[in-house]
C-alpha cells in the first residue's frame, strides 16, 4: 500500500533551492518564523555532494527546521523522513528527524514522540544519512508513534548541542513505507516474501515452511502459480489458497488449523487428488480424528484405492472418520468389471486355497469367485503368485478336484483392499451415487469395527459393500439406506447385493434396503439384525423371491430382531462348509428371529418366509427360537411360512432340539404352524388307540417327537357312557410322515383332550 500511489496524496516537501518561504524555523505552524531572508541559512545551488542544498548555521540551543506544509498521517499508515547532512565548518552538532504532531482542528497533539533517534556529526564533509518513521501504529521499527489524534504533522529537523557550527543539508524525503509494515498490518503471509517462486518446478518447501513459522497465529497465503513441493509439509496456520501445489505421492500435506476436503481442494485443484491427499493425511496425525467433507461433491473418474494414496502404511489401527459428503461416479470405462477364468485345484484338506491357479498372474485381488460347488460371496483374499495359489474368503462346499472358475473384480468407489488391516474407521453421513455404474465400497483385508452411519448406497451396479477377508470383524452399519439400481428387474434378474460379510460380530441396525437381489450375506457368528426393513418383491404375480438374509454359518450365533422382511426370505444354509454334510458340529443352532413383520404378496403358493438349506446329510435344527413375529400374506394365502429346501439333503429330524417356535400371528397362511403346539383333539368314537394327524402343523414339516401333557378336558366315557378314570400313554412320530401321535388307553373311551406336542426331545 502507498497512499502517494492509490490517493495521490502528496507527502513530499518541496526542495530547498525553491525556495525558503516553507521553512520554518520554529514549529512549522502558520505564522511562524521562516529561513527565507534569515542571516544563518541560505541555498547552495552547487553542493558537490547533494546538488541543490540549504546551508545552515546553528544559533540556538535547539535550532528547528521545520516543512510548513501540512503532511498528513493516515490511520495504517507509516511515513519514512530521511534527511542527509555534513557539517562544513565549527563546532559539531548532534541531528535528528523531529516533527510536531497536530490535531485536525491545528492544535498540538501533546504527550507523544516527536524526535527521531539522534546522531553526533564527527568529521566535516562526511555525509550522514539519518531517518525516522512515523505512523499510527506501536509496531516494531516506529520511532514516533503518534497514534489515532494527529491528522497531520510539521517534519524536519533538530539541531542540539553547542552553537556556531555550519552544516549543509540535502533536500529532506518524506515518504510512504506503509508496505513494510504489511506483514504485521494484515491476517496473512505470503508464501511467496520467502522465497517460493511458484513455477511448477522449482522446490518451494523451504519457502512454505519458513512462512507457516512466520505466520504467529496469522494466515499463510498461497497466491496464483503452482508450488512444487519437494517434500511433506506441515502447516501449522491456517492456509488460504489461491494458487496450488503439486507434490510427490509419498509426501503429505497436513494442514493442521483448517483440515477439510475443500480446503484440499483449493490446494490440489483436483477434487480426487484432493480427497486422496486429505485422505493421507488423515492417517498421518494431522491433529485431527476426522476428514470433514463439508458437504462437498466428489465426481470420481475412476476407483479410488485408498490404500495406494497412503504408501507407507498398510496397517493403521486408530479411530478415523469420513463425513459429510457425496461420491459420484461419472460415466467412465475404468468401472468395467474385469473376468478372468482360469483352471485351478481344490481340496477339502486345503479349504481357503485354490492351487495350480493358471493364468494367476491377471486374476485381482477382491474378485469373486464362480464355479461348480462354490458358495455365494466366495473372494479372492489373497494372490500368491510364486506358488500359484489363492487364498479363499470362504470354504467351497462341492468343488473337490480341478476345475475352471471364473473370478470377477468389481469396481469400487473406494476401495480399501490394499490395506493388510484398517481398524476403526467410520464413514458418516456420505452418499455414494454409483448411478448403475460401479459398486460403492470395498473393505481392507482385515479389520476391527470398521463403521458405517446414516450413509446412502445410491444404485450400486454389484455390490454396496464387500468384504474380500476379515474386514468385516465388528462391523456396524447402522441408519444405512442402499438403494437397487435393479428396482425394475424381476427378482429373478436380479444380481446386486448390499452387503456381505465373512467374519463375527456384524451389527446391522435400523436400514432401510431396496429390491436387491440380497439384502445381506452373513458367513460369521454373534450377529444382530435389527430394527431394518428390507424389501425385495417385483411387479409379478406368483413371482419368484429371493433371500433378503442369508446365514451361511450353522451355528450361527445370530438374533434378527424387530426389522421388516417385505416380500423375501430369510436362508439359513452351510454353503461355506468344505464338509458340509454333519460330522459331530452343532449343526444348525443359536439362532433367535423374533418379533418381526414378515409381509409379502403377488408370492408363489410355495412361498415361504423361513428357509433351511442344508448342503449335506445329517444336519438337524439344534437351538432355534422363532417368537412373536408376524406372518402375512396381502393377498393370495400361502400355505406355511417355513420349509427346508432340500435340493443338497434334508434334515435328521429324529435329533431336533431346543425349538421354539410359538407366539406368533399369522394372516392368510393356510398351516400355521408351532413348537411346542397347544392342541385339542376330540375323540368321538370310543377306541383304545387315538391317532392325532399333526401334518402341517409343526414347523419345518419336523417329527411329532415329544408329548409334554395330556389333559381330559371333560370326563372320559366308555360304550355305556359311564365316565372312566383312565390315563394314556402316548407313540410319537407315527405314520408315514411321522406326524402323528397315537394315545394309548387301557379301555377304549371317548372324549376330548387338550395336549402340548413337540418336534424336539427333552434336554
Amino acid at each position: 500500500m502507498n497512499k502517494a500511489v492509490t490517493d495521490g496524496i502528496v507527502f513530499m516537501p518541496p526542495a530547498f533551492e525553491d525556495g525558503l518561504d516553507v521553512w520554518s524555523s520554529g514549529n512549522g505552524t502558520p505564522g511562524s518564523d521562516t529561513y527565507d531572508g534569515a542571516v544563518n541559512a541560505a541555498i547552495i545551488a552547487a553542493d558537490q555532494d547533494f546538488g541543490g542544498a540549504m546551508e545552515l548555521q546553528k544559533t540556538s540551543s535547539v535550532q528547528k527546521l521545520r516543512y510548513m506544509g501540512e503532511t498528513p498521517l493516515l490511520p495504517g499508515c507509516y511515513l519514512k523522513i530521511t534527511a542527509r547532512i555534513k557539517a562544513i565548518a565549527g563546532n559539531l552538532p548532534t541531528v535528528r528527524i523531529a516533527g510536531w504532531a497536530a490535531a485536525s482542528n491545528g492544535n498540538h497533539v501533546g504527550g507523544l514522540a516527536e524526535v527521531g533517534p539522534a546522531a553526533t556529526l564527527e568529521n566535516y564533509g562526511e555525509v550522514v544519512e539519518l531517518s525516522a518513521i512515523v505512523g499510527t501504529g506501536n509496531r516494531g521499527g516506529v520511532d514516533m508513534v503518534w497514534g489515532a489524534g494527529p491528522a497531520y504533522g510539521h517534519f524536519g529537523l533538530d539541531l542540539t548541542g553547542a552553537n556556531g557550527g555550519i552544516v549543509r543539508i540535502d533536500d529532506i524525503v518524506i515518504e510512504d513505507i506503509t508496505s513494510a509494515f504489511h506483514r504485521e498490518l494484515m491476517d496473512w503471509v505470503d508464501v511467496r516474501d520467502y522465497g517460493a517462486v511458484g513455477d511448477g518446478v522449482t522446490d518451494d518447501w523451504a519457502a512454505f515452511e519458513a512462512a507457516d513459522a512466520a505466520a504467529g497465529g496469522r494466515q499463510v497465503l498461497v497466491p496464483e502459480g503452482t508450488f512444487h513441493l519437494g517434500n511433506s509439509v506441515t502447516f501449522q496456520s491456517t492456509v488460504r489458497f489461491e494458487g496450488t501445489v503439486t507434490m510427490a505421492t509419498q509426501h503429505v500435506l497436513s494442514l493442521t488449523d483448517n483440515y477439510n476436503l475443500p480446503a484440499y481442494i483449493d490446494a490440489f485443484g483436483d477434487e480426487e487428488l484432493a480427497f486422496r491427499k486429505a485422505f493421507q493425511a488423515l492417517l498421518n496425525n494431522t491433529g485431527h480424528e476426522s476428514l470433514d467433507m463439508k458437504g462437498r461433491i466428489i465426481s470420481l473418474s475412476g476407483p479410488i484405492d485408498m490404500q495406494a494414496a497412503i504408501p507407507d502404511k498398510v496397517v493403521y489401527s486408530q479411530r478415523r472418520i469420513i463425513k459429510n459428503g457425496q461420491f459420484y461416479a461419472e460415466d467412465n470405462a475404468a468401472w468395467n468389471t474385469e473376468a478372468v477364468t482360469s483352471q485351478a485345484t481344490y481340496s477339502t484338506s486345503n479349504s481357503l486355497r485354490l492351487t495350480g491357479v493358471s493364468n494367476i498372474a491377471n486374476i485381482p485381488l477382491g474378485a469373486v469367485v464362480e464355479g461348480n460347488g462354490v458358495g455365494r460371496e466366495v473372494y479372492v483374499a489373497g494372490v500368491n503368485l510364486a506358488a500359484q495359489e489363492i487364498t479363499l474368503s470362504q470354504q467351497l462346499y462341492d468343488a473337490a478336484g480341478t476345475q475352471v472358475f471364473t473370478f470377477r473384480r468389481f469396481k469400487y468407489m473406494l476401495d480399501f483392499s490394499g490395506f493388510e488391516k484398517l481398524s476403526k474407521l467410520s464413514l458418516v453421513n456420505i452418499e455414494f451415487q454409483a448411478a448403475g455404474k460401479c459398486s460403492c465400497v470395498m473393505l481392507p483385508q482385515t479389520a476391527t469395527s470398521f463403521q458405517f452411519r446414516d450413509c446412502y448406497f445410491t444404485r450400486p451396479r454389484d455390490r454396496g459393500i464387500s468384504s474380500l477377508f476379515k474386514g468385516d470383524q465388528g462391523m456396524i452399519v447402522d441408519r444405512c439406506q442402499f438403494l437397487s439400481d435393479e428396482d425394475a428387474e424381476l427378482v429373478a434378474n436380479r444380481t446386486s447385493i448390499a452387503l456381505n460379510a465373512n467374519a463375527n460380530d456384524v451389527k446391522l441396525r435400523d436400514n432401510r434396503v431396496t429390491r436387491f437381489r440380497h439384502f445381506a450375506i452373513l458367513a460369521g457368528s454373534s450377529n444382530i439384525v435389527s430394527g431394518n426393513h428390507w424389501f425385495q418383491g417385483d411387479e409379478s404375480n406368483d413371482g419368484t423371491r429371493s433371500a433378503g438374509l442369508v446365514l451361511t454359518r450353522t451355528n450361527c450365533r445370530t438374533t434378527v430382531d424387530a426389522n421388516y422382511v417385505d416380500n423375501c426370505f430369510i436362508e439359513w444354509s452351510n454353503e461355506h462348509d468344505s464338509a458340509p454334510a454333519y460330522s459331530s458340529e452343532f449343526s444348525f443352532s443359536a439362532l433367535n428371529i423374533t418379533g418381526n413383520v414378515f409381509l409379502a404378496g403377488n408370492v408363489a403358493p410355495w412361498f415361504t418366509f423361513l428357509v433351511v438349506k442344508p448342503h449335506g446329510a445329517g444336519h438337524f435344527l439344534n437351538g432355534m427360537n422363532v417368537t412373536g413375529n408376524s406372518f402375512r400374506i396381502i393377498d393370495d394365502p400361502i400355505d406355511r411360512v417355513d420349509s427346508v429346501d432340500t435340493s443338497f439333503a434334508d434334515l435328521d429330524y429324529n435329533r431336533v432340539k431346543n425349538i421354539s417356535f410359538q407366539d406368533n400371528t399369522f394372516g392368510n397362511i393356510y398351516h400355521p404352524v408351532l413348537s411346542p403346539m397347544m392342541l385339542e383333539f376330540d375323540q368321538s368314537t370310543v377306541a383304545s388307540s387315538w391317532t392325532i394327524d399333526l401334518a402341517n402343523r409343526l414347523p419345518f414339516g419336523a417329527f411329532a417327537q415329544t408329548v409334554e401333557s395330556v389333559i381330559p378336558a371333560g370326563p372320559l366315557l366308555n360304550g355305556a357312557g359311564d365316565t372312566v378314570h383312565a390315563a394314556p400313554y402316548y407313540q410319537a412320530k407315527q405314520g408315514p410322515d411321522s406326524d402323528q401321535i397315537r394315545l394309548r388307553f387301557g379301555t377304549p373311551v371317548r372324549g376330548t383332550v387338550t395336549m402340548r406336542v413337540r418336534i424336539d426331545d427333552p434336554l
